[in-house]
């Protein structure tokens, strides 16, 4: 069967729906997950993000942690990556948040309704389906086309997602540029006053990403970023500046590991 499928649609998108990242650790850091409570009544889920390659091997190529109820991601974890891709946009939806017996991602599916946004919720909603890892921050093909599954998107005003996000997340690609490695988590907060896209999507209140960076000097830096999703404009906030920001949607410890390499005190956080 899996054979098949990928003689059908080469490069096809597959995902791991888990009770945690453990197959995918490596896109923290440290192997070590955000520390990150979820509000009474809200489910999450642990997505290791990964494609069959052309040699039919599986590649896990990021980290999303989603809520099936508000059916956004909470955030998704990556590595920054300097080349240059190209986009394909055909979305993607994930089989086994719905309880069907499919590890793959596939373009539709009739029985994908309860746990997850589907491409026609957003039709004619007034938002676009805003990338939470963007494709400009991907290190290779593969990952690229892995960006663009649902479970990685939340709803983003489209002036906004074309205009201040944009300009913010090539301001990114700068800043990182010179880093040894860098670990990027990213998010959304919800708006769970607005109304819901489609009565079923809801809406995000800001969109945010904190940064991780070795630099040259085998030191690490973190920074942090929120960009309200109204068009205002993205302001740079340290690491714990954003976590309190986040306390009111949720409670998460960004980066909760010491860097095991790093030219500071053990008892201190540099990307906090």
């Amino acid at each position: 069967m899996k054979t098949l499928v990928f003689l059908l649609l080469p490069l096809f998108t597959l995902s791991e729906v888990l009770n945690d990242f453990t197959q995918c650790s490596q896109y923290f850091l440290d192997d070590t997950a955000p520390v990150f409570k979820a509000p009474t009544g809200v489910s999450v889920k642990h997505i290791c993000q990964c494609l069959w390659d052309e040699d039919d091997n599986k590649k896990f190529l990021y980290a999303t942690l989603y809520s099936t109820t508000w059916k956004i991601p909470i955030y998704s974890a990556y590595w920054f990556g300097k080349e240059s891709t190209g986009r394909c946009d055909v979305w993607y939806i994930e089989p086994q948040l719905d309880g069907e017996n499919e590890p793959c991602m596939r373009p539709k599916g009739s029985k994908i309704k309860n746990n997850q946004a589907v491409s026609s919720d957003y039709k004619n909603s007034g938002y676009d389906k805003g990338h939470v890892y963007p494709v400009m921050h991907t290190y290779n093909h593969l990952a690229m086309l892995a960006t663009s599954t649902l479970t990685n998107a939340a709803p983003q005003k489209s002036k906004f997602n074309k205009e201040d996000w944009k300009e913010h997340e090539k301001a990114v690609i700068k800043d990182l540029a010179s880093c040894k490695k860098a670990y990027v988590v990213a998010g959304v907060a919800p708006d769970t006053t607005a109304a819901k896209v489609n009565n079923k999507i809801t809406v995000s209140k800001f969109f945010w990403r904190a940064t991780c960076c070795l630099n040259s000097n085998d030191v690490y830096i973190g920074k942090a970023y929120f960009g309200p999703n109204n068009n205002d404009k993205v302001e740079e906030k340290t690491v714990q500046e954003l976590e309190t920001l986040l306390k009111s949607y949720y409670e998460i410890k960004i980066f909760p590991s010491i860097p095991k390499k790093s030219k500071i005190p053990r008892n201190a956080n540099p990307c906090n």
